[in-house]
Order: structure tokens, then C-alpha cells, then sequence
């Protein structure tokens, strides 16, 4: 599920979504609607296999977990400051 596997391949593991959603909020902080409407857009550019909401949103909780995002005061999210 986090990794790839036999069952997921490398473009729908979560460590990878991950990825592609910090690459998005390298440049500014979006709620998360925004971050959603722009993830989408990169991977149907990018021709990679669709991914549903519910998936995004795992991988949104792995990377708060993990410390890589941050919840701003207005509900924004952005990366976490190093």
C-alpha cells in the first residue's frame, strides 16, 4: 500500500502520490481541494493511471505523518519547514 507491490503498481503507491504532492506544494500552499484539482491535472498530463479521492487523501495522511506537511492557520496545506 505504501510501497509497490504485486497488487499496486509504483504509480499508485502512496509513497509515490506522496511525491507528486509535495512536488505540487513546493511552490505555494493550497487547500485541499486545490491540491486535489492540480494532482489531478499533473497525472491525466502525465498520462499516469487515475487515482481516487480516498487514495489521495491516504496519501496526504502519510505524508502528515511523517512530517512532511503542514496544516497553516487558515487551512491551507503547505511542506513542512526542514
Amino acid at each position: 500500500m505504501i510501497l509497490p507491490s504485486k497488487g499496486i503498481p509504483a504509480s499508485k503507491a502512496l509513497i509515490t502520490v506522496g511525491g507528486e504532492v509535495l512536488e505540487i506544494l513546493s511552490d505555494s500552499s493550497l487547500s485541499v481541494s486545490g491540491l486535489w484539482l492540480q494532482h489531478s491535472d499533473t497525472r491525466k498530463v502525465a498520462e499516469s493511471a487515475d487515482i481516487s479521492y480516498d487514495w489521495f487523501i491516504l496519501s496526504l495522511d502519510l505524508l502528515f505523518l511523517l512530517g512532511a506537511v503542514q496544516l497553516t492557520d487558515l487551512g491551507l496545506l503547505r511542506r513542512a519547514k526542514p
